[in-house]
C-alpha cells in the first residue's frame, strides 16, 4: 500500500496509487493503518506571492501539504489543497487515483469548490466582511479558507455565534487559525457559483 509519495513540482517517475479503501465508488468509510507516519502541516514558513488569487491559493496549499500533489495524509485526505472523498465527489470527481496524479485535476476542483463556498457563503460575506469577531477582522479570503479547513457550514456556525462556536481539525487547527492568517486576499475574480462541477 502505498499511503505518501513525496514529490516537489510537476516531474514525477511512477504513478500514485491510492489504496482500496481510499478509492471513491460510493460514499464510504476509510480506514487507515495504526502505524502510520504524522503530518505536520505548519512547519515551514509559507512563501508569499502576492495578495491575489495566485498567492491566496498558493499559501493555503504550503499550509495544507507544503504544495504536494502527490501525497495522502494520516487521515486519508488527497493532494496539494488536501480533499476528501466526499468533497471531490461533490465536485463531480469520482477517480482518487485519477485525481491524486493529475495537478490540473487538483487545481480545477480547487478553484470550483472555492466558487461553490462562495455561492453557500454569499450572504455572510456580504454581512460579515469588514467586522471583527473575536478580535479577527473577517475578510472574504479568510472566510473562504476557513470553509477550506472545515466546511462551510462550520464557518456558518462560527460566525452568527460572534466566535464562541469555533471547531479545530485533527492537527489542532481552529477556524479562527484560517480566519486570520488568510486574511486580506484578493479573491474577486472568482464568482460564486451554485452547484459547479469539474
Amino acid at each position: 500500500m502505498i499511503l505518501v509519495l513525496v514529490s516537489f513540482g510537476f516531474t514525477k517517475t511512477s504513478e500514485v496509487k491510492v489504496p482500496k479503501a481510499l478509492r471513491v465508488k460510493e460514499p464510504t468509510q476509510v480506514l487507515f493503518p495504526k502505524n502510520r507516519t504524522k503530518f505536520y502541516p505548519s512547519i515551514v514558513a509559507t512563501p508569499f506571492l502576492g495578495s491575489c488569487y495566485i498567492g491566496f491559493r498558493e499559501a493555503l496549499a504550503f499550509r495544507e501539504s507544503q504544495g504536494n500533489y502527490f501525497i495522502i495524509n494520516t487521515l486519508g485526505y488527497l493532494g496539494k489543497y488536501q480533499f476528501g472523498i466526499g468533497t471531490l465527489q461533490l465536485m463531480g470527481v469520482h477517480n482518487a487515483t485519477r485525481f491524486l496524479n493529475d495537478p490540473g485535476l487538483q487545481e480545477k476542483v480547487f478553484y470550483t469548490n472555492i466558487a461553490r463556498n462562495k455561492w453557500i457563503l454569499r450572504k455572510y460575506i456580504k454581512y460579515f466582511v469588514g467586522k471583527k469577531v473575536k478580535g479577527i477582522e473577517i475578510t472574504e479570503s479568510g472566510i473562504l479558507a476557513a470553509a477550506h479547513l472545515a466546511g462551510p457550514g462550520n464557518v456558518m456556525k462560527y460566525l452568527y455565534s460572534n466566535g464562541r462556536n469555533d471547531v479545530k481539525d485533527a492537527y489542532g487547527t481552529s477556524l479562527a487559525d484560517y480566519l486570520k492568517k488568510f486574511s486580506g486576499y484578493d479573491i474577486s475574480q472568482i464568482s460564486a457559483t451554485r452547484n459547479p462541477k469539474v
